[in-house]
């Protein structure tokens, strides 16, 4: 697709009414009515997300592991493998919620932080974004948590890292994405890929 066809905008829908349809201690569900440049209406829920916005990190211990941790998912009721991920605090930069995150998850703080890319998560639904990173350099440094449990750390071999996408724990999107674009990263750095 050129980008000269992703330049057409479409007005966007006007929004008749918004109110909240129901409230609970970590979420608030909107109804949105609203009206599409045909003249179509229709009813949407959404989760409203603010300015809040969260990390993941994907860390490289000495050029040849993946840090990967294992921790409870209320969601499935299960213990999922995954990427290092938090909300980023007020008054924090996405590099320094990530370095926090890295300290307080794995016990381990960066040197080196490589911005991946910026997501989504189901933007049907809601405006929920989370900055994606690479991480070297690392060396020993703790900070306390929120967690409930001590999360188990899970080191992977970096010449490996393709068969985490058939692990049976490791499934969840966004942790798939970043394992996705670490690789296509390590591929472009690789000084194989610098001499064709």
């Amino acid at each position: 697709m050129s980008d000269k066809s992703m330049k057409t905008e479409k007005a966007l829908p006007v929004i008749l009414r918004q109110e909240v349809v129901a409230q609970s201690r970590l979420f608030r569900v909107e109804a949105l009515q609203l009206r599409f440049s045909n003249g179509e209406e229709r009813v949407y829920e959404r989760i409203p997300g603010g300015n809040r916005h969260a990390v993941m990190i994907v860390p490289v211990l000495n050029n040849d592991t993946l840090l990967l941790i294992r921790e409870y998912a209320a969601g499935t009721h299960t213990y999922e493998l995954g990427f290092p991920k938090g909300l980023v605090d007020a008054g924090e930069t996405d590099e320094e919620a990530a370095n926090r995150e890295l300290q307080e998850e794995i016990g381990m703080a960066a040197g080196a932080l490589t911005f991946m890319k910026q997501v989504s998560l189901a933007p049907g639904f809601m405006n929920a974004k989370m900055a994606i990173f690479m991480a070297h350099d690392l060396y020993p440094q703790q900070l306390a948590g929120d967690e409930p449990e001590e999360l188990e750390v899970v080191p992977w071999p970096l010449h490996d890292a393709e068969a985490l996408l058939d692990h049976p724990q490791f499934h969840e999107a966004r942790s798939v994405a970043a394992l996705l674009l670490f690789l296509r990263q390590s591929r472009q750095e690789s000084p194989s890929a610098q001499q064709d």
